[in-house]
């Protein structure tokens, strides 16, 4: 044999020697494949993956999560659907995810209560099931599984038989709306009579002092310092400066109420009058970490607090209203004139004005806690649905039941989340780039290199 012939004999053995050995790697990378899974997230925002807030969440929970997608047979629609889901289930595996076209079966739709079109969720766990309406973010679905994980009802008690707002009913004034979304959040509400209960601590998650009307009993307020005695939870709504023989309770956490009321004339500029304050300033504080909504508070009033060396009571300002107003300290009358209120720098106090407390101590395990706002209407009926009223009551609540998670998960910010191209941006060498000269670029190159290796 010549050398010519021997050398191709050696580049042919060669050549099948490579062939060969790149499909044992291929296969050996598609096996590997199929027993491991390496996923590393390299966006900007972390947008396929979820924050560690969510991992906590998603670590706790015991069981298995099902999610159903009322969506249309949208291919794109319900691949988004997915891939937010996937970020849950890199972590939790068990969370299963079907789909349901509402148009097909409406029947399931509407055994289901689906009121949104587009993929509206239904998450269940452990027998409890919520809603989620599109657009999601991480912190709404990671609250709805917080709620969902909670293992037993946590137990509202709410004061009662002195005109106290109602959480029961729908009249303008009372909490109706709040009480039902307490219930929906997995709280139960009670109204016992303290007068003869003998164990406030017991199962309670908080007592609810809603703005009342008379005076409470001696009886009725050495029960409650006992309450407090003892490392319980207190959501305290005010409505006037009349502590309505309360006087000892806010002593004991050191509160004090200013005389007059929180006026502030831009408010018109938000579709209130002058006694209407609204809170765009927030204390940092869990309550109101990463809060950024707009709240309205209708006849608020200033309230501050000290904390003592005998109790040992933080406190922490929540809420600041009217930095453009003031606390009108003359009494207002039916007979005032709104528009001719003026501000007297020798009576009255500039703005902000902070109408909401969050105070706190160190008590056994837990800790005790205790919310005060220096209004009640916030909550109402009536003013419940304006801006973010309702997620401040939430969060109030939450965090009194010792339940921070679901307030404290930030919302995703993405910050790569959009290439506009324009004719003002200059797109044309992008898409000449990308569209015409990397493709002619690439083949050219393979044709050179098949034309090297033929001659060689």
């Amino acid at each position: 044999m010549n050398k010519s012939k021997k050398h191709q004999l050696q580049l042919l053995i060669q050549d099948h020697t490579f062939v060969l050995f790149s499909l044992v790697i291929v296969a050996l990378l598609g096996y590997l494949s199929t027993q491991y899974h390496v996923f590393r997230d390299v966006t900007q925002d972390k947008r396929n993956t979820v924050s560690e807030a969510s991992l906590t969440v998603l670590k706790q929970m015991k069981g298995a999560v099902s999610i159903t997608a009322f969506a249309p047979e949208d291919e794109v629609l319900r691949q988004n659907i997915k891939s937010f889901i996937a970020r849950y289930q890199r972590t939790k595996s068990d969370i299963q995810l079907s789909f349901i076209n509402a148009a097909k079966d409406p029947k399931l739709a509407q055994a289901a209560g689906i009121k949104a079109k587009g993929g509206e969720l239904v998450i269940t766990y452990q027998k409890r099931s919520e809603h989620l309406i599109p657009p999601y973010t991480e912190q709404e679905l990671t609250n709805v599984l917080m709620r969902l994980s909670r293992t037993h009802s946590q137990a509202v008690m709410l004061l009662n038989g002195h005109g106290e707002r109602s959480f029961t009913t729908n009249n303008m004034h009372d909490f109706g709306a709040f009480g039902k979304q307490l219930m929906d959040k997995g709280f139960s509400l009670s109204t016992p009579n303290i007068t003869t209960e003998t164990n406030l601590h017991k199962n309670w998650a908080m007592l609810v002092i809603a703005s009342p009307k008379t005076n409470v009993s001696p009886i009725e307020v050495a029960k409650i310092k006992n309450y407090l005695d003892g490392g319980g939870n207190i959501l305290w709504l005010l409505d006037d400066e009349n502590l309505h023989g309360l006087d000892e309770i806010a002593q004991y956490i050191g509160l004090e109420v200013a005389q007059g009321l929180v006026v502030d004339k831009s408010a018109a500029e938000f579709g209130g009058d002058i006694k209407t304050a609204f809170g765009v300033q927030y204390g940092d504080h869990p309550v109101t970490e990463n809060f950024r909504i707009r709240t309205s508070f209708a006849e608020a009033r200033k309230i501050t607090a000290h904390g003592t060396y005998e109790n040992g009571w933080k406190v922490q300002d929540l809420v600041h209203v009217s930095a453009n107003g003031w606390l009108e300290t003359t009494p207002f009358s039916p007979e005032s004139d709104l528009k001719k209120i003026t501000f007297d720098d020798k009576r009255d106090v500039p703005g902000p004005i902070n109408i909401a407390l969050a105070i706190e101590r160190k008590y056994g395990k837990k800790g005790q806690r205790v919310v005060v706002v220096g209004n009640a209407n916030f909550l109402s009926n009536t003013f419940i649905i304006n801006g973010g009223n309702l997620d401040l009551g939430l969060n109030m609540v939450n965090w009194l039941a010792g339940d921070d998670n679901i307030i404290a998960i930030p919302p995703t910010i993405l910050k790569d989340g959009n290439l506009n191209l324009t004719a003002e941006s200059n797109y044309k060498p992008v898409f000449i780039g990308f569209q015409i000269l990397l493709p002619l670029g690439l083949l050219i190159f393979g044709v050179f290199s098949w034309w090297t290796r033929r001659k060689a």
